[in-house]
């Protein structure tokens, strides 16, 4: 493939094109193609978010996507350099994609007719992947000097209060993150300003990522995603942070959340789900009135998921309904003895100041309290 020679390359994007119809459609090829992959290199799609059907999809889109872009080599160069970044941030090496072209060319033969696969279609195919692979190594190789960005696409917001809303966002590439974790955004509005969010979402299942945002106004990033975003935009998701995460140590966990701090309490109890954990977990949400338990649902079916987990929501002002009532380190310290959890904190500033200190009476030792630095 020579990428200044147009005509060559329409050439060989019709051979791409009827090829791909012919071994089935993207979808078909996809599915044999990551199998393939997945025996040869079987540590590679353990490094990547999402599970096996998720995974397939993505390569589907991927292959669709190649395709219609094939004419236009700097788009493609640029975009196979953006994929090679995030596969190293996932863990991903150069060696593990070697055999991807040999693997995509029997995956197109497999779909096929007897005598369907032709010499041309072979070349073609790998001709182009040598190119990608070329320049997604490149990309890889520069990820260690420059930042890493995802471009993600809003499929999901929901307002779920007067100044709450839900969003859940597709980053167009693999994107990393331990549950627990948060990451910086960026809304086009406000080029060069960057905010904070925690993650939930369920990265052994898709790529999707879920962020809790409340705005004060509606000025400002979350003033934005809140008020001023809907499904179909895009926005700018930085490299994940954080500490917080499942510990190796095997003790029974407490989490403790304030309002929105919640979110990556939650995402902690969906690692929980999906690993089928034996640890207990107890959540105690604590807000202000019945009306900011937002996503008292979700969090309590997650819950559900879990093998030993509860939710206690905590009400400090006004009807508490069904559930406690009062300051939520006072229901902490009602409910049970601490001192041998490891546990997990997450919600305003003062709230994490008090809490810490507060357990720290109940018992429970410096070294396993744990939560982010507030910002």
């Amino acid at each position: 493939m020579d990428p200044a020679d147009d005509a060559a390359l329409h050439e060989i994007q019709r051979l791409l094109s009827n090829s791909l119809s012919l071994a089935g459609g993207p979808e078909d090829v996809a599915v044999r193609l990551r199998a393939a992959l997945a025996q040869a290199q079987p540590a590679l799609f353990a490094k990547l978010p999402g599970g096996p059907v998720w995974q397939a999809e993505q390569l589907a889109q991927a292959l669709t996507w190649l395709v219609h872009n094939l004419d236009q080599p700097p788009l493609l160069a640029a975009a196979s350099g953006r994929l090679g970044v995030a596969l190293a941030e996932c863990g991903v090496l150069p060696q593990q994609l070697q055999l991807a072209g040999a693997a995509l060319a029997e995956a197109m033969r497999a779909g096929m007719p007897a005598n369907g696969w032709r010499q041309d279609f072979d070349q073609a195919w790998r001709s182009t992947w040598q190119h990608a692979y070329e320049w997604i190594a490149h990309g890889m190789a520069g990820a260690a000097y420059q930042p890493a960005v995802w471009m993600a696409v809003v499929v999901g917001h929901e307002r779920r209060r007067d100044d709450l809303a839900v969003l859940r966002l597709r980053p167009y590439l693999p994107m990393p993150y331990r549950p627990g974790q948060y990451a910086r955004i960026e809304v086009p509005e406000l080029p060069g300003i960057w905010r904070p969010y925690s993650l939930a979402g369920a990265p052994r299942r898709d790529n999707i990522v879920e962020l809790h945002v409340r705005a004060k106004s509606e000025a400002g990033v979350s003033g934005t995603l809140v008020y001023h975003t809907q499904v179909g935009d895009t926005v700018r998701i930085g490299r994940s942070e954080g500490e917080m995460g499942l510990p190796e140590s095997g003790r029974d966990l407490l989490m403790i959340a304030g309002d929105t701090g919640v979110v990556p309490l939650k995402a902690l109890l969906t690692e929980l789900a999906a690993t089928g954990d034996p640890r207990s977990a107890v959540l105690f949400w604590g807000v202000r009135t019945l009306a900011e338990l937002y996503d008292g649902d979700d969090v309590a079916e997650i819950a559900r998921a879990c093998r030993r987990a509860t939710v206690i929501p905590v009400i400090s002002e006004g009807e508490a309904g069904p559930y406690a009532s009062g300051l939520v380190t006072d229901a902490v310290a009602a409910y049970g003895e601490w001192s041998e959890h490891e546990v997990y904190l997450a919600g305003p500033p003062l709230m994490l100041v008090a809490t810490s200190a507060a357990l720290q009476l109940l018992g429970v030792a410096p070294e396993r309290i744990h939560h982010d630095r507030p910002e």
